[in-house]
């Protein structure tokens, strides 16, 4: 019989989980607004409430970098450390740009990018009937949120359950939004669908990757399974299926190649505000979580997944590369893009470069640096793909974009910044993330990998130069009715700061990447 007096209750550190309580309480806070708050006030509630809790969770955040005590959280299924801190900062910031992208109604005819009613049939009198009354589908907000919650959770995981249960948390919400768009409603339904089946085979790889590691050591944490590896534990196979399964639900949210069918698809079919807040959120969350289950967990067994993640980051490089320069659509071409970076951060992971005394920059500081440089171009660029139109509609088509250097050279010259930043070139940040993941690998002895890297840098910077010329030396059609349209300051805030950011940071990186440098090591 179970002596009652011994069960001693659960301990919680609640400071440390504020920023994860914040964005929790919010979404909640949400769906009682779109339960109970009026139609015609939701709008400014939900966007008001987004914005106060990203503000408060990553003022919270900001505090606790200051008096940081690195400590494993939650009996031990969180992780509360400098990469955690870091990458909360980062997805944090970025949904704050997801959140004005998806507020912005300055564009086209004053309507939000999402379905009137999401659930009615395309073309059907209820659909009409929402779109006359102009409904507003805000329920947006709190999916944001609840998404995000998903993502600090995957970034900070430290058991392997606890790692799966954030994924799906993280992935639901997005499936929904993908399928969400106000215009060419069946390519984005067929967008969510495809996002939800691939993403639910992917899962389950993933969780039968975490039973082989549960097989393996016994254990459902990280550092379990580490001690399993270093104890020369029975059964290494199944350490080895297990780190194979798991990276392909990993690999899968980070759209590398051979998981990356999704991505072109899924970026084209979503509402615009969802595919930049994806575009970068996704990939940023999946990338934390990767680090610390191969550079914790997986250590010990670096000599197997190094090569594997090498060979995948090579042909995610080539194929992006290669496939992008075949794109007539803007945003497939930053679907192909978004591949091609994803091959660039592999490198950088690859050289598992730990912080310490003659390393110039760690795999962690380098890979966030990297991810920050991207992100807040992506954000910008999605954001100036709203501003121009073609009969209504985005004019997405690259035709569409030709001449536009003439008629509106702001909008050209910012997009032609992002685009230089993508393509690496030098005096933006987007240069400087490169450089800082090629020297993490080649200091982790990957000099190969890092040349390879660099030529297929070369190649990919072509199809961002097609898109310049495009805009600045190319003549518009005769019949083109292609306008730009001035947002509102939810989206110009989106672009500023992604303009200010991509070149201070190219120009003075340097207090950034010791920043990233100083909260990049993993408790183990």
């Amino acid at each position: 019989m179970i002596n009652v007096l011994e069960i001693q209750a659960p301990t919680v550190e609640w400071m440390p989980l504020l920023p994860l309580l914040l964005v929790f309480g919010g979404a909640v806070v949400g769906v009682l607004f779109e339960a109970f708050a009026p139609r015609s006030t939701r709008y400014v509630l939900q966007t008001g409430l987004s914005i106060l809790v990203l503000l408060g969770a990553g003022a919270a955040v900001l505090f606790q970098m200051a008096d940081l005590e690195p400590q494993t959280i939650a009996m031990g299924l969180l992780s509360h450390d400098g990469p955690t801190l870091i990458f909360w900062s980062l997805l944090i910031l970025f949904s704050l740009g997801g959140v004005a992208l998806f507020a912005e109604r300055g564009v086209g005819d004053g309507q939000s990018a999402f379905a009137s009613s999401a659930s009615a049939v395309p073309g059907s009198p209820l659909e009409r009937e929402a779109v006359r009354l102009r409904r507003e589908h805000t329920e947006v907000f709190p999916l944001l949120l609840f998404s995000l919650l998903g993502m600090m959770l995957f970034a900070s995981a430290n058991d392997l359950i606890t790692l799966f249960v954030a994924l799906e948390v993280m992935s639901l919400p997005l499936y929904l939004l993908s399928a969400m768009a106000r215009r060419r409603r069946l390519l984005s339904q067929e967008a969510g669908l495809k996002y939800f089946l691939l993403g639910s085979l992917a899962s389950g790889f993933f969780l039968y990757g975490i039973a082989m590691l549960y097989g393996y050591s016994g254990g459902l944490t990280l550092t379990d399974v580490a001690a399993a590896i270093d104890a020369g534990a029975d059964n290494y196979w199944l350490l080895l299926l297990g780190l194979v399964l798991l990276a392909v639900g990993l690999l899968f949210k980070m759209g590398a190649v051979p998981f990356h069918s999704w991505v072109p698809d899924v970026y084209m079919g979503a509402p615009t505000p969802v595919t930049g807040f994806m575009a970068i959120a996704t990939k940023t969350a999946a990338i934390a979580a990767l680090m610390r289950v191969f550079y914790v967990g997986l250590g010990g067994a670096s000599w197997d997944w190094q090569p594997l993640l090498a060979v995948i980051a090579i042909v995610s490089m080539i194929l992006g590369a290669v496939v992008g320069l075949s794109q007539n659509d803007l945003k497939r071409l930053l679907a192909y893009s978004a591949i091609t970076h994803a091959g660039f951060l592999l490198v950088g992971i690859v050289g598992a470069v730990e912080p310490g005394e003659g390393v110039t920059v760690s795999s962690v500081g380098a890979v966030a640096f990297y991810l920050l440089t991207y992100g807040v171009a992506t954000l910008g660029a999605f954001g100036l793909l709203l501003t121009v139109r073609r009969s209504g509609g985005e004019a997405n088509g690259i035709v569409a974009w030709r001449g536009l250097g003439k008629t509106n050279p702001v909008v050209a010259a910012v997009m032609t910044l992002f685009f230089l930043s993508f393509a690496g070139i030098p005096l933006t940040a987007g240069f400087v993330g490169k450089l800082a993941v090629f020297s993490s690998a080649f200091q982790g002895g990957f000099g190969w990998l890092v040349l390879v890297a660099v030529i297929l840098s070369v190649v990919a910077a072509f199809f961002y130069l097609k898109i310049v010329v495009a805009m600045w030396f190319q003549d518009a059609e005769d019949d083109s009715d292609t306008v730009v349209v001035t947002p509102s300051l939810w989206t110009w805030t989106v672009v500023l700061v992604g303009v200010l950011a991509t070149i201070v940071l190219g120009l003075l990186p340097g207090g950034m990447i010791e920043l990233m440098n100083n909260f990049s090591e993993f408790i183990r």
